[in-house]
């Protein structure tokens, strides 16, 4: 069994790798290296909503991950906006051949965050009752 401790590390770790990933993606767009993103999808331009991601990302790290509510709900957020990028969806994307590595870390990284803020929300549901 892991420990608190231990626990909001690997969230903390995975929040990372969305991080270095997004970062990754935001550099491959502004200098338009292949396979680089598209620089606006419907309905926003892609620049800002990596900022975005970004923000949450680093956000739920300085929270702490899911170790607390607050951590838990930006965790999930900064989660789901990543899967905008490596989501699912990616893997019928043209350029798979290219970008699979990262998609597949991503999913994996943001499973993580997701699967440990639900953990941890049940928890301390239980806790309470």
């Amino acid at each position: 069994m892991t420990s608190p401790y231990q626990t909001s590390r690997i969230s903390q770790a995975a929040l990372a790798v969305l991080v270095v990933l997004q970062l990754t993606m935001l550099g491959a767009l502004f200098t338009l290296t292949n396979p680089h993103p598209p620089l606006a999808v419907t309905p926003f331009a892609l620049g800002p909503f990596l900022g975005a991601a970004l923000s949450l990302a680093v956000a739920a790290l300085i929270l702490g991950g899911p170790i607390n509510r607050t951590g838990a709900a930006v965790s999930i957020i900064a989660a789901v906006f990543a899967l905008v990028s490596y989501g699912p969806h990616k893997w019928f994307d043209q350029a798979i051949g290219q970008i699979w590595p990262a998609v597949l870390l991503g999913q994996l990284a943001a499973g993580i965050v997701i699967a440990q803020a639900i953990v941890w929300l049940f928890g301390e549901s239980r806790r309470q009752n």
